[in-house]
């Protein structure tokens, strides 16, 4: 007897293509909001420290806003509930 035939048969998964198609969309908004985030964390430290103008600073604003609402605008799109948007990390807790 080969110690193929003892192995276990390999586990097959089902794959619903619709359903990582949205999984993979959610996978890509939670990175665009995590940097939408991390830029707006960035605006208001630059803000602070008086390094931006004043026209800087409105275009930050916009640009920020902006993208919030894309971001908003693909998850009603997709069937995707903003809150939806975070990865749990296991012992590091959820990404946002």
């Amino acid at each position: 007897m080969s110690a193929t035939a003892d192995a276990p048969a390999p586990v097959r998964i089902a794959l619903d293509p619709a359903a990582l198609e949205r999984d993979l969309a959610r996978l890509v908004l939670t990175l665009v909001e995590l940097l939408r985030r991390v830029m707006e964390a960035q605006a208001v430290r630059r803000l602070d420290a008086g390094t931006v103008t004043e026209a800087e600073a409105e275009r930050l604003g916009l640009g920020l806003i902006a993208l919030k609402g894309a971001v908003a605008g693909l998850c009603t799109r997709l069937g995707i509930a903003p809150e939806d948007l975070n990865l749990d990390l296991g012992p590091l807790g959820r990404l946002l």
